[in-house]
């Protein structure tokens, strides 16, 4: 579900509003401290005034620097303590801590215990424990004493408010964590997908080459008459021909086993094609998806590539797939039509005739992921989303003449087929009712 973005409005009102409502429990709180100060420990008025505000006005401190303001309204807590010694209204009453100077410490004790961590919290505790000598400082207060009732109500606050900082900060952690764990797996997903279009492509690849050493070895029996220099010319093409299967074959041993399947050579079953679109149309249509093939030539066919063949294949191949999985019974259609240009493919589902939990289907790869790499290793196009009508649409496009497109580097962000973006195409396909 997309959420539309905040209004600078509604930004800056989220940013002012807690600094608001702490000026307004300043004052509220400057006010009965004074009242309290003034009317019941009779402390004169210049006194009352100016303690009240050193005990209150620093509250609003607390948002952006919790331990300076809570180091200063601690400060003219204990200034107050003494200088209630000398006011009439003291004795029979809360010393030394007045109730409206427990209340705003406590608040700014939470401040503190929202931001900061063990060490300076025990602090806290320690220094408000502290505060205890003071009645054995002056006897004759000791049974008004408030000192013990705010040690406990201070340490109740740190170990609330710690605790949930601790739960905050662990869960951005986690958050965090899980960002990390996602890139991993859309790079290793890309990754995974690039290896196994390279052990396809081998295939591809190994027969031209095997092609060019037979010719470059028969060729001066073949031709007959050929000069010395030539037959070496012929034979050094051979040479390097089979240097570079040999190459080819340790390169595929290495890209084998950073998968867990081994060492070994190259696949024993030949590489299907486009030739084969009958056979995997045929068993669509036994899994329950009608499938309507359509392929055409141009005027000028021209012989198809075969790492175009290959790709083309596996497009349609993992296309087809998402709509047994995703879509089952739903009627697909897919048309290839190649010129001297390029090759195109469409694969066009409709909708699933009834909803229901996705099938397991045995899909070539990584969905989209491995599409748009197949496409981008040879220089395409692909284009894939959803339809109005509720079905998905699938069209890629392979030039036969454009040099192909270097693989992108899966640690770039700026890159357009970065991980994250391929594997987000992926996930918003698995969630909808087609491929």
């Amino acid at each position: 579900m997309s959420t539309s973005p905040r209004s600078p409005v509604g930004r800056g009102a989220a940013r002012w509003l807690p600094a608001v409502a702490a000026c307004a429990v300043a004052a509220g709180l400057l006010q009965s401290t004074f009242n309290v100060l003034a009317n019941d420990y009779r402390l004169g008025v210049a006194a009352a005034l100016a303690l009240a505000a050193a005990q209150t006005v620093p509250l609003p401190l607390a948002l952006r620097r919790p331990l300076p303001a809570w180091a200063v309204v601690f400060a003219a807590d204990l200034v107050g303590g003494f200088v209630l010694l000398s006011a009439d209204g003291v004795d029979g009453r809360a010393w030394p801590w007045t109730p409206p100077a427990m209340i705003g410490y406590l608040l700014v004790t939470a401040a503190v215990g929202l931001r900061e961590g063990r060490r300076r919290l025990l602090a806290v505790g320690a220094a408000t424990g502290a505060t205890a000598v003071l009645p054995a400082l002056f006897p004759t207060r000791q049974e008004n004493a408030t000192q013990l009732l705010l040690f406990l109500l201070t340490g109740a606050v740190l170990l609330l408010t710690g605790a949930v900082r601790e739960r905050g900060e662990a869960r951005r952690a986690l958050a965090a964590q899980r960002e990390v764990s996602e890139a991993e797996r859309a790079r290793r997903t890309l990754l995974e997908e690039r290896a196994r279009i390279a052990r396809e492509m081998h295939d591809v690849v190994a027969h031209h080459m095997s092609v060019i050493t037979v010719q470059a070895d028969s060729a001066p029996y073949r031709l007959g008459g050929v000069p010395p220099e030539t037959g070496e010319e012929f034979a050094a093409i051979a040479a390097t021909a089979r240097e570079s299967l040999t190459e080819m074959r340790r390169l595929l041993g290495a890209l084998r086993g950073t998968d867990g399947t081994g060492a070994g050579g190259g696949e024993r079953a030949p590489q299907p094609g486009l030739a084969e679109l009958d056979r995997l149309a045929e068993s669509t249509v036994r899994a329950g998806v009608p499938v309507d093939l359509s392929v055409e030539a141009g005027p000028d066919p021209v012989a198809v590539p075969g790492a175009v063949d290959l790709s083309a294949y596996r497009v349609v191949q993992e296309a087809l797939a998402n709509v047994v999985r995703h879509a089952p019974g739903a009627a697909a259609r897919v048309s290839v039509a190649s010129d001297r240009t390029g090759v195109r493919v469409v694969i066009v589902n409709a909708p699933a005739p009834a909803p229901g939990a996705p099938l397991e289907s045995g899909g070539t790869g990584h969905g989209l992921v491995g599409m748009r790499e197949r496409v981008r290793l040879l220089g395409g196009t692909l284009e894939a989303g959803p339809l109005p009508d509720g079905g998905f649409r699938v069209a890629a496009r392979f030039p036969l003449t454009a040099s192909p497109t270097a693989p992108a580097d899966p640690t770039d962000p700026a890159d357009p087929a970065d991980p994250a973006e391929l594997d987000t195409a992926h996930d918003t396909a698995e969630e909808s009712p087609a491929p």
